[in-house]
């Protein structure tokens, strides 16, 4: 059986520490959603976990026990266009950064999931599987996840037939078909491969 690495708070001495991370790196369409939250530990929120190792009807729970009980969260993104302009790797990090500065009271301490932290100024730590082993960072990836899944849904119904409220824009075979059948969309990201090569193929492309 693999367990998770063992992991260390380093930020023991800091009362407002936040968790931050993001959803929509892979996919081919729409914006990539960050969340941070600040938990309150007098309010502590059971199930909180990766939000992707959670059903949809636990990680709907969890949402709403994170939005009543803790001290604070916040939601940052990148657009379509920022994505395309500077790389998803640095639309993730601005994510990240505008969901932390969003939060009403600026954090002593920030906890990152992954392996890098954005360029800020918060003493902060990035943490490898931080969904899974950090709460704070587990409440803001179901912050973000249930935040993106939505609007994947709202855009199915702007844009009927790329089943984006099933595959969140992911490349599935139905969205690689109708991509091919249907054609680009404002919200697809022009320059993640699947995409381009069907640009790339059309006349004039």
């Amino acid at each position: 059986m693999t367990r998770e690495p063992a992991f260390s708070p380093a930020s023991e001495p800091y009362t407002l520490v936040a968790g931050t991370d993001e959803v929509g790196r892979g996919p081919l369409a729409w914006d990539v959603v960050a969340a941070a939250v600040i938990l309150d530990p007098a309010k502590p929120i059971s199930g909180l976990a990766d939000s992707k190792k959670l059903s949809h009807k636990q990680r709907l729970l969890c949402f709403d026990a994170i939005v009543k009980n803790a001290h604070c969260y916040a939601i940052g993104r990148a657009s379509v266009q920022e994505i395309e302009s500077i790389n998803i790797l640095q639309a993730s990090m601005l994510a990240m950064n505008r969901a932390v500065a969003g939060l009403k009271v600026r954090p002593e301490f920030v906890y990152v999931d992954g392996n890098r932290c954005p360029k800020w100024d918060y003493p902060s730590e990035a943490v490898v599987k931080g969904d899974s082993l950090v709460p704070s960072i587990s409440a803001a990836s179901i912050i973000a996840k249930v935040t993106r899944d939505k609007e994947m849904q709202e855009m199915e119904l702007q844009y009927p037939g790329y089943g984006f409220a099933s595959n969140m824009g992911y490349p599935t075979p139905v969205h690689l078909a109708a991509l091919k059948t249907l054609g680009i969309t404002p919200i697809h990201r022009r320059t993640f491969a699947p995409v381009a090569r069907i640009l790339e193929a059309a006349p004039g492309g």
